[in-house]
């Protein structure tokens, strides 16, 4: 018995795939050559080596087996693999967002339960495998016959494509995966030579400050983003009706106040998460999809967005960053004389999940902390908006402006909310809730626009990155829409060479640039 559970978990590690979509019965009902290959080098080696073979094998195959099982949370959140190089720093990111959403106590215990279960992993694997090399050491004769006639079934099976449930029943399954984790090491290698020649070259860099901003001179300039504002919260049928409801209304709204507005869609580097990617990248003007890449941006004398409005000294420039918890060197790089982070804001209500400040609340105090400032200074700020960041339980809710006060009135909303665990147990119920999630964060800024804007204010709203696959399907692109506000026609006819679409929804065929793209179309529309 211990024997056939040995050689099934070693065939189960063999023949694993990475991605969720292929856990099917034909992808386990097929011939290993990886099997078949080590059991005869065992099968050659003297006693000596072959015991030390064994266990290395045991070892390398629990280990691939992890990483197959993180390619399948990375491909179900982030939608792509986990990166073997890049990556291992995001499992604190992991670990911080489940402390936000489930608690302190219950990420703890996730935590060590995920090690121990590792560790056990490991163990029997290598277990597994130094059983079936002795077993094979005393029946060597029957254990040579049989990996002949299984290697001559490979081979035939293989030339002659058989299939099982369209699954080929010849498996390269580990010896693939394992090339794929070389490749993917090669690249990134590769990769940061390559961006080191592309973030050399910045046609804004040597730009004089009396020449930048000159459209945008007196304005206040807000860039905001909306946490996983994805294209799918506009066009998916089970995500966009009430966000449509917010946007048309919206419109109506500023609309009457004075306000125009256009639109248009950005792809993003990233997906279900990373949105320091995502912001890096929209700031930078440069492509920055992976951790290697935004280390090295944030580290550099690279001009963003938002440094640019710095360089011409004409702008106090402020960063609402409530989702930020701990030392953020990064504002430096970018340019912001001023950052508020969740410690700063002043708030005295409780925790929506991850979500440490309700965003109308953050909106109402950018107003008191620098928008409401008499005799200020125009201002550019970088807002961040979390309310509608996953799991999307519990969401506020939005309440008259002036009761919003110190936070402590989100009380009784917070308690009246849903939990993560109530909403996570049906993905309806998920799709459900953050289509209420964006339409909040929407209405927040729409309604802060309508009574705090004036005839100097510019906003450039958009979302980061699309959410999980949970709440989006599967292949739902990386597109997020991005909307331009403004009272000054002056300002609107800057990019009325853009072909965005008016409003505040872009449609189903409104114009599609990358991210990257952005910051050098921005300052050349409103530069000298």
């Amino acid at each position: 018995m211990t024997t056939a559970l040995a050689a099934l978990l070693v065939l189960f590690a063999l023949l694993l795939p990475n991605e969720f979509t292929r856990l099917t019965p034909g992808t386990f009902a097929r011939l290993p050559v990886e099997g078949i290959f080590g059991a005869v080098v065992l099968l050659v080696l003297p006693p000596k080596a072959r015991r030390p073979a064994a266990v290395a094998a045991g070892v390398g195959l629990g280990v691939l087996t992890v990483l197959n099982f993180l390619d399948m949370g990375f491909r179900s959140v982030l939608g792509r693999p986990f990166d073997l190089v890049l990556d291992w720093i995001l499992l604190d990111d992991a670990e911080s967002f489940l402390s936000d959403s489930v608690g302190r106590t219950g990420a703890i215990g996730a935590v060590i339960g995920v090690v121990a279960l590792v560790l056990t992993l490991l163990v029997l694997m290598t277990l597994a495998v130094a059983r079936l090399s002795r077993l094979m050491a005393r029946h060597s004769a029957v254990a040579t016959r049989t990996a002949l006639v299984l290697g001559t079934t490979w081979i035939t099976c293989g030339a002659l494509g058989a299939q099982i449930a369209g699954v080929p029943v010849a498996s390269r399954n580990t010896s693939d995966l394992v090339q794929d984790r070389a490749d993917q090491v090669r690249a990134g290698l590769k990769d940061g030579r390559a961006f080191a020649k592309e973030a050399a070259d910045d046609a804004f860099r040597d730009t004089p400050a009396d020449q930048l901003l000159t459209g945008l001179r007196g304005k206040d300039v807000l860039f905001t983003f909306i946490e996983s504002y994805g294209r799918s919260a506009l066009q998916n049928p089970a995500t966009a009706s009430p966000v449509d409801a917010a946007l048309e209304d919206g419109t109506r709204r500023l609309r009457k106040a004075g306000f125009s507005s256009r639109s248009a869609f950005l792809t993003s580097p990233t997906a279900g998460g990373g949105s320091w990617l995502a912001h890096s990248t929209f700031m930078s003007g440069l492509w920055i999809k992976n951790q290697q890449r935004y280390r090295s941006v944030t580290s550099s004398d690279r001009l963003t967005l938002t440094g640019a409005f710095r360089r011409t000294h004409a702008w106090r420039t402020v960063g609402i960053m409530p989702g930020v918890t701990r030392a953020w060197p990064e504002g430096k790089f970018y340019g912001l004389d001023h950052v508020y982070d969740t410690h700063h804001l002043g708030y005295k209500g409780p925790q929506f999940s991850w979500s440490r400040v309700p965003d109308q609340y953050s909106l109402a105090a950018f107003e008191r902390l620098e928008h409401g400032k008499p005799g200020r200074k125009p201002l550019m700020s970088e807002n961040i908006l979390v309310s509608s960041h996953n799991p999307w339980a519990p969401i506020p809710k939005m309440i008259d402006w002036g009761k919003v006060g110190d936070g402590s009135v989100y009380d009784a909303i917070e308690k009246q909310g849903k939990t993560p665990e109530e909403v996570w147990k049906d993905p309806a119920r998920v799709r459900t809730e953050y289509r209420r999630a964006i339409a909040y964060s929407l209405r927040s800024l729409i309604s802060y626009v309508e009574k705090y804007g004036n005839k100097n204010t510019v906003l450039v709203f958009l979302g980061d990155h699309q959410p999980v696959p949970t709440a989006t399907g599967e292949n739902a692109g990386r597109d997020v829409p991005i909307t331009i506000v403004a009272h000054d026609p002056a300002v609107m006819r800057r990019i009325s060479g853009w072909g965005w679409q008016d409003g505040l929804k872009p449609g189903p065929n409104a114009p599609v640039l990358r991210m990257d793209t952005f910051r050098d179309r921005f300052l050349s529309a409103y530069s000298s």
